[in-house]
């Protein structure tokens, strides 16, 4: 009996997720249906030398402008926030393939537009 309850309980969360991510009830900041894009951020547990070396092995190969002083997405001015934005535009023209995100396992794939608050983006029925 537990079981069963077990299996349902997983098969009602899976459909709930399903339902919300339809696109009917939920939109990603930029107006896209999740899955429509994706974004690739630092893991939250990655350290801070791990920050600092994603941000040099990106700014190395892609224009990092965007988050030097005075840049749009300087602030804020945080390791994390720096690290989040050059990581992303590394994997936005790189290709968006997995393994350009990896970032010695350092970096996460989101389809959820980072820059924006996703409760915010809720629809009320």
């Amino acid at each position: 009996m537990a079981k069963s309850l077990l299996s349902f309980s997983i098969l009602y969360l899976f459909l709930l997720i399903l339902f919300l991510n339809s696109g009917e009830v939920l939109r990603c900041a930029n107006g896209q249906a999740p899955g429509q894009g994706s974004w690739c951020v630092p893991k939250p547990s990655t350290s801070d030398q791990a920050l600092m070396d994603n941000i040099n092995f990106a700014c190395g190969i892609v224009n990092c402008s965007t988050i030097q002083e005075g840049g749009p997405c300087f602030n804020p001015s945080t390791l994390i926030n720096h690290a989040s934005v050059a990581m992303n535009i590394y994997y936005q023209q790189e290709g968006r393939h997995f393994w350009n995100c990896d970032f010695t396992e350092s970096g996460l794939i989101v389809v959820t537009d980072p820059s924006k608050q996703f409760f915010s983006e809720l629809k009320i029925l």
